[in-house]
């Protein structure tokens, strides 16, 4: 009998709004591309054409080539490799064991290697060099599918990195503000009285203060760097989810499984835990979606105005900050395509928050 009644409070309802987020077509769009760039953001430097640490490798005779652009390479191993894992390749790159030499031609002899470098779109203008064949070498063509920015790197390669960078910031921004909001929000609505005022004052003086206002303050206190945005970003998103909690906690406390709880001599804190906040959890979820699209906004923003992830950490808005200079020019796309990416992720979480929502609508 008890294994029947956990089915039906718990696994039935979650198989309903799963059946109702499939009949969203524009919720399951928003989840294929969430779980596309998730996939990116994990495999990370296993998938990008520039597999060195923070896809930094830079060519400055290639700077500002058009997306499809692709050159011959020459690859001198001249350098010692160094001994690393599949995981952690992925997780941070591989330092280059190659010197790499952009060229227009070669020509090989029984003994030597001449090739010409390349230093722009006119051949007949680069250096003319010679190496011994007994150097160890191969020539290959580089194709930069998105092209390159104005230091030559990869702007694939700096976009897919971006990725995780975004993502990161979302998830655990997101972490803090469920701890900090969940916490305080369930503390004010199931003891209220002078703890609910107090609570409530706290949270009303964190609300009037504009966000991103708040974001560059912590940001200044705590210093700039990648760990910073994190903390930075979690520390003012906890607000909404802290005063739908509240709510929700307020109007569940009165409820009969709580007071039964209470006659049973439960304590305070089993009965938040185990028994308030699972009936929560859906609330706060559609909260979570559109707060992680918030986060990743946020980043981009502070990263664009030089306060966020530094150099040489790609981020999508740090790279239309180096690029937008290049919109009324030629070569718009370097900051439109990073925008592209926000704009999408963004749109993405959005829509997936809007499905959340009308799937746990219960007059439906």
């Amino acid at each position: 009998m008890k294994q029947n009644l956990n089915s039906t409070c718990y696994k039935k309802p979650n198989a309903l709004v799963w059946q109702r987020l499939r009949k969203n077509p524009l919720a399951m769009i928003a989840l294929c591309v969430i779980a596309l760039f998730t996939l990116v953001a994990i495999l990370g430097y296993a998938i990008t054409p520039d597999k060195t640490p923070y896809a930094n490798e830079q060519h400055l005779e290639l700077a500002i080539k058009k997306p499809g652009f692709k050159v011959k390479m020459l690859k001198i191993h001249d350098k010692e490799e160094v001994p690393t894992n599949f995981f952690k390749n992925m997780f941070f790159g591989t330092p280059s064991s190659t010197t790499n030499i952009p060229i227009y031609r070669y020509k090989e002899t029984a003994n030597t290697l001449t090739y010409e470098t390349f230093t722009g779109d006119n051949p007949n203008d680069g250096e003319i060099k010679t190496i011994d064949k007994t150097t160890k070498y191969e020539i290959v063509t580089k194709h930069y599918l998105l092209g390159t920015d104005r230091y030559g790197r990869c702007l694939l390669s700096q976009l897919m990195i971006g990725t995780r960078v975004s993502l990161s910031v979302g998830f655990i921004a997101i972490i803090i503000a469920i701890f900090l909001g969940v916490t305080l929000g369930a503390i004010a609505g199931y003891f209220g009285g002078i703890v609910d005022k107090v609570v409530m004052w706290f949270i009303n003086v964190v609300w009037s203060i504009p966000t991103i206002l708040l974001v560059i303050a912590i940001t200044f206190a705590l210093g700039k760097g990648f760990w910073q945005v994190f903390v930075a970003v979690g520390l003012t998103m906890w607000v909404d989810i802290a005063r739908m909690v509240r709510g929700q906690v307020m109007s569940l406390k009165e409820k009969e499984f709580v007071l039964a709880g209470k006659a049973l001599g439960f304590s305070n804190a089993r009965i938040i835990i185990k028994h308030i906040l699972p009936n929560v959890v859906g609330a706060v979820t559609v909260v979570i979606a559109s707060n992680f699209a918030t986060a990743i906004l946020q980043e981009a923003g502070l990263s664009f105005l030089g306060l966020g992830v530094q150099a040489p950490t790609p981020s999508w808005g740090s790279m239309i900050k180096e690029n937008y200079g290049y919109i009324i020019l030629d070569a718009a796309y370097m900051a439109i395509i990073p925008g592209i990416a926000i704009m999408l992720l963004v749109l993405s979480f959005f829509m997936l928050g809007s499905g959340l929502r009308q799937a746990m609508e219960v007059k439906q």
